[in-house]
């Protein structure tokens, strides 16, 4: 894991995961440094990895006062309950239903939720962040944020693309993709990571788009991508075609076996 500022205000703790078959996915959390500091999602759980060191290099992780879930899939909370014993006064933000998913695996004291539901909106001293459901998802409880003090968006998995080398994956911009590169990565990932856009009504799926558009980001914030600035229309253009692009269809089990077969020895 590395760090670095995307933003005067948010920190980029940026981790990566190589997917066989796709290639290397980007997987960040994020600090937004305001008055009352917010840490959004905590990593991956794997036991390589140390969160909390990486946290400590943009903060003091007993500081932190808000610890925001985009959602409670283990590649964005891998480092939560290391940080919730290194911060004793920050609260979860999340949903009833995300508070619910993670309570089938290790419950969250019940005194540290905060919940917020799109729409919703959580004070963060200088700031307010507004909840919004990003118009792709893989999670019924992802909620995204709006930080209307930088204009900045953090779109959860929304967004997101596999790239073909760890460099491009760990980048500090996605401009150092190629745009038709991107554009094809940022394709598959929505009909891997949300396979129902392809039942969705056309018009309907469009027109979550519009609180993004009104929003108008500076900048837009992945877990799965690499930083986003500057004009977000090429983006949007991208994921309004998903609908209409190839469904994915993982491996089977007699791919799983020739892939295995590969790596026996002679």
């Amino acid at each position: 894991m590395h760090s670095y500022r995307a933003r005067q205000d948010v920190s980029v703790l940026s981790d990566h995961l190589e997917v066989p078959g796709l290639g290397f996915l980007a997987v960040n959390a994020f600090v937004i440094h305001a008055a009352q500091p917010v840490v959004v999602d905590t990593g991956l759980g794997l036991p390589d990895r140390d969160f909390l060191t990486c946290l400590a290099e943009v903060i003091d992780p007993a500081d932190v006062a808000w610890i925001w879930l985009t959602h409670p899939d283990r590649d964005h909370t891998g480092g939560l309950f290391a940080l919730l014993d290194a911060a004793p006064q920050a609260r979860v933000v999340t949903t009833f239903l995300g508070a619910g998913i993670m309570s089938t695996e290790h419950p969250l004291p019940m005194n540290r939720i905060h919940l917020v539901n799109p729409g919703q909106a959580l004070d963060a001293g200088d700031r307010r962040l507004t909840g919004f459901r990003p118009p792709l998802f893989d999670n019924p409880a992802t909620v995204g944020i709006l930080d209307t003090h930088t204009g900045v968006c953090l779109s959860s998995d929304c967004f997101g693309a596999p790239l073909p080398t760890p460099a491009l994956a760990s980048a500090t911009d996605a401009a150092a993709v190629s745009p038709a590169e991107l554009q094809a990565a940022q394709l598959l990932w929505a009909t891997v990571d949300s396979p129902w856009v392809h039942t969705i009504d056309p018009a309907k799926y469009a027109a979550s788009f519009t609180p993004l558009r009104d929003f108008g980001p500076s900048a837009i914030l992945s877990t799965h991508l690499p930083p986003v600035t500057g004009d977000s229309t090429a983006l949007f253009t991208t994921l309004l075609g998903a609908p209409q692009a190839a469904p994915f269809t993982g491996p089977d089990q007699a791919a799983l076996e020739a892939m295995l077969h590969q790596f026996q020895p002679a």
